[in-house]
């Protein structure tokens, strides 16, 4: 049994310790938001929250949330950052597809979350580096989320 938050709320799941966090998510608590994209962690849909940090699900054993705090972008939007989020994504025309979106929203908001100043397009492009998108939307996304810190500011 591996006990969690998830989303702010205790959970627990009788998994396979090596089953991966992606799966546990999906099947157990019919969290479909966090994508399989790659399945090695290179691609970044599967990204969640461990911690407050951005972490890929889909090579994370089970066993290692064990007492930990796991957000997915399902509980990012509730939050004040996924809004803004949320509403910068739109306003920016970010989604095409959709895919991956999960994942950059995973990883814009801890880059939002670690930034110790105003963010430059630059610096966004390179925090997001690890999240692909097949469509492309990388301008827009670095807008979006420099359109977020500058209207928290």
């Amino acid at each position: 049994m591996i006990e969690f938050t998830l989303n702010g709320k205790q959970v627990s799941a009788d998994v396979a310790g090596d089953k991966p966090l992606l799966w546990v998510l999906r099947e157990n608590f019919q969290l479909t938001g966090t994508k399989f994209g790659c399945g090695m962690a290179q691609c970044g849909a599967c990204t969640v929250h461990l911690n407050g940090q951005p972490t890929r699900s889909c090579v994370l054993p089970a066993e290692a949330v064990k007492g930990a705090a796991v957000t997915t972008v399902e509980g990012l939007m509730e939050t004040d950052a996924g809004k803004a989020l949320r509403k910068a994504w739109i306003a920016h025309q970010v989604p095409q597809c959709g895919y991956c979106q999960s994942g950059q929203l995973m990883t814009a908001a801890g880059i939002l979350k670690e930034a110790d100043g105003p963010l430059s397009r630059e610096q966004v492009l390179d925090g997001m580096a690890g999240n692909l998108c097949r469509c492309g939307t990388y301008n827009q996304i670095a807008e979006a989320v420099v359109s977020v810190q500058k209207s928290a500011t």
